[in-house]
């Protein structure tokens, strides 16, 4: 009997012709563009915050960071807390947690009380995210699924388009004189009525033969994290002192044992945080560096192009915006493409295709950069944006399937939930790398008349960096199988073992 059979025996499953799960839907995909639109969102209010709370650089990069950080060391935890004691009550927590956090950010009286709230909302979006596939997988029935992952995908577009300009929009708006609070506090209605409409329309699940929480395994990642990050972020202010260099040595030694205890609990009760046997499948581990050098890539060029465009050419929150439309707009038409045209056709050389142009779209806009100064517009910078939303596009779709293809599928759950994990990590790794490869070239103290030049400086270093990265990213996808598995049954394996994180493949649609 399949472990689905044996859910749907616990917690029936809704007849084809009952509307609550519609509302459920609605639900559960609002709480996920809630999450989407807020780590976009933050970005583009970074310098109204800066300006605003008088943050220091160091700050502002945790106010990112932070919340990738925490969601990223509790993604799988929040999925094994889900299938133990039931989605829908996780997802409840989670949501009230969010919100809560939410109002937190949008009250905080100093930088230090935003970044701590910022650390608990990624917190409580992992409690949250993890469960939205679940609960879909829960309360559809198989053959309304393709529908309703196409509409998750579509969320999941819209988000990424709406979070600036929504940001945008609040920042200059300054309602009632609250200039970038609105951007947090927009979430307490929603979060409220979701909570309120979630206790009453989701159905319970639970995962019949869950795996135990790795505690000691998510202390050990978060720990290593923060002992490479903090002084990171914090190094260039400080004078770069001995004690940081020490601390992110200790990263290393810590890595290495969390490698040694993930082996020991896997041989004692088969259900480590990480599995590491999936790393002797050579296009997974591959993958995995893909995955985490992207991540790095990415955080590196958002929040240094927000404070270029911002503090650097001195443009509204709305122009930057509004300027970055083209680029969203772009990744999204590109993944479609590369989905369903592109990868059945041309494989692996799609996703390095993706690659390459997407450095070729970092290094235009470098030229750019320098030739215009800060006279450069927003139709200029048009041109290397939607070709770098375009390799970007080619690249996101089909990389978490190509990552899954050789995986064995008793470790689907697993793998899927590393990728996602992984892929934050970075992200949180290379917001910290902000203050080496942006700031570490930018003097510390600036005549207004220089702040401008220097931060175009800043931002033609950070970018040649991207493209440096995306380069490495070119090289490392040569290991990928140059036919990903395409198959209805791969493709939601990928779309649901992310946020489940379970090893059982039975729960994967």
């Amino acid at each position: 009997m399949h472990s689905t059979d044996i859910a749907h025996a616990r917690t029936p499953e809704p007849a084809t012709g009952d509307r609550r799960r519609w509302f459920a839907l609605a639900i559960v995909m609002t709480a996920a563009f809630m999450d989407l639109v807020d780590v976009t969102i933050v970005n583009i209010a970074v310098p109204s915050i800066q300006r605003d709370e008088g943050a220091t650089f160091s700050q502002i990069q945790w106010i990112t960071a932070g919340y990738a950080l925490a969601f990223a060391a509790g993604l799988v935890t929040g999925g094994r807390l889900g299938d133990i004691h039931g989605r829908k009550r996780v997802f409840l927590v989670g949501i009230g947690g969010f919100t809560v956090a939410s109002a937190l950010c949008g009250l905080a009286v100093n930088p230090e009380m935003l970044v701590a709230s910022r650390i608990l909302q990624g917190a409580m979006a992992a409690l949250m995210v993890p469960q939205v596939l679940s609960i879909v997988h829960a309360t559809f029935p198989a053959h309304e699924r393709g529908k309703v992952f196409g509409l998750f995908g579509a969320i999941v577009g819209l988000g990424a388009v709406s979070g600036p300009l929504l940001g945008a929009l609040l920042t200059e708006g300054n309602l009632f004189g609250l200039e970038w609070r609105p951007i947090f506090l927009i979430n307490l209605p929603v979060g409220v009525a979701a909570l309120v409409l979630g206790s009453r329309f989701i159905t319970e699940s639970k995962a019949p033969r869950a795996l135990k929480l790795d505690l000691p395994g998510v202390a050990l990642v978060t720990l290593a994290l923060l002992m490479l990050l903090y002084p990171l972020t914090r190094g260039r202010e400080l004078g770069w002192p001995v004690w940081g260099y020490v601390s992110m040595a200790g990263a290393l030694v810590v890595f290495a044992a969390l490698v040694a205890y993930e082996r020991a609990k896997g041989a004692r009760d088969g259900s480590p945080l990480i599995e590491l046997s999936l790393f002797r499948v050579k296009s997974f581990a591959a993958g995995i560096a893909v995955q985490t050098v992207f991540g790095v890539g990415l955080g590196v060029f958002f929040l240094v192009w927000t404070l270029y465009m911002q503090i650097g050419l001195g443009w509204s929150a709305l122009r930057a915006g509004l300027t970055g439309v083209p680029f969203s707009v772009a990744v999204s038409v590109a993944a479609g493409m590369s989905v369903q045209q592109l990868v059945p056709r041309f494989g692996r050389k799609v996703l390095q295709a993706g690659a390459l142009v997407m450095a070729a779209g970092v290094l235009i806009y470098l030229v750019e950069a320098e030739r215009y100064g800060l006279g450069i517009t927003s139709w200029q910078m048009a041109l290397p944006l939607v070709v770098m939303g375009a390799g970007m596009g080619l690249i996101v779709a089909p990389l978490t399937d190509a990552v899954l293809s050789e995986v064995p599928r008793e470790h689907a759950g697993s793998a899927s939930g590393l990728i996602n994990t992984v892929q934050q990590m970075g992200h949180a790794l290379g917001l910290g790398l902000v203050s080496v490869v942006f700031f570490g070239v930018i003097d510390e103290r600036l005549a207004p008349a220089e702040v401008g030049p220097a931060f175009v400086d800043g931002f033609t270093h950070a970018l040649g960096w991207v493209a440096a990265v995306l380069g490495a990213i070119f090289l490392l996808m040569f290991a990928l199988p140059k036919r990903p598995a395409q198959h209805v049954e791969g493709a939601a394996d990928a779309a649901e073992a992310p946020v489940a994180g379970e090893k059982e493949p039975e729960l994967v649609p």
